[in-house]
């Protein structure tokens, strides 16, 4: 995977986007080392990962340089391939965090939309820059229009202008800003607190809740309540009542 760095620190797993020269651009072949990488880590006993970028951007976007002279079908493979991707982001098991710095443009931006946590550096900005030019940035809409409300994301989409890292968590698109110097150290806290407790039952909560948000709200609430009443039945859920009955901190595989 020469496009992304996999790095285990203790029980995370960072994965890396590693084309610092190409601004973390999303090519075809970079597009497919993240999924190779995010299939790996998920399918380890990592317990959360974090999704970053080297170099002086986070991510790009989709690379022009692959695609300027691309026919449709080369066009479709590759935005298959980020849907692809996006989608795994939100199958594995493990809380990911986004940890955000420089630009996230186009695609990148979407990245920060579909990770299920974002923090972001106080000099980060975040653009859909398709309405600014000729090609409409319909792929990442689809996460950022789920972050935002419908005028915010049309806001974005049609003007293309950037949005500094405040905007960006008012708006719901990163759960926290902090300043550069603490971006990592604010990142791992997250990811320590949103990993806290049974990992099965996360797992099992993170898959119903990208399979509710999209239901109207009586099916939605008719797919919570029977994941919920299923998720009752797993060993860590009793441990974690007798737990609170008792007055005692859960013990956890």
């Amino acid at each position: 995977m020469g496009n992304v760095e996999v790095r285990r620190e203790g029980p995370f797993a960072w994965v890396w986007m590693n084309r610092p020269e190409r601004r973390n651009a999303l090519s075809l072949e970079h597009l497919g080392d993240l999924l190779a990488a995010f299939r790996e880590v998920g399918e380890s006993d990592a317990r959360g990962i974090v999704l970053g970028g080297r170099g002086p951007v986070f991510s790009a976007g989709h690379d022009f340089g692959d695609l300027a002279d691309a026919d449709a079908a080369t066009v479709r493979t590759m935005l298959e391939t980020c849907t692809e991707l996006l989608q795994t982001m939100q199958a594995v098991p493990q809380p990911i965090v986004a940890r955000v710095h420089g630009l996230a443009t186009a695609a990148g931006f979407q990245l920060v939309a579909t990770a299920d946590l974002a923090v972001a550096a106080a000099s980060a900005g975040f653009a859909v820059p398709g309405g600014k030019g000729g090609w409409f940035c319909h792929t990442p809409m689809v996460a950022v229009g789920r972050s935002v409300g419908r005028k915010r994301a049309l806001e974005l989409a049609f003007t293309g202008d950037p949005i500094d890292a405040r905007t960006a968590a008012e708006w719901g698109i990163v759960n926290r800003v902090v300043p550069d110097a603490d971006l990592d150290a604010a990142t791992l806290d997250l990811l320590e607190r949103a990993t806290r407790g049974s990992a099965l039952s996360k797992a099992l909560g993170k898959q119903a809740f990208y399979r509710q948000i999209g239901l109207d709200q009586p099916d939605a609430y008719r797919l919570a309540v029977e994941a919920m009443a299923r998720s009752s039945q797993i060993p860590d859920a009793r441990e974690g009542m007798r737990a609170f009955l008792e007055k005692r901190p859960p013990q956890f595989e």
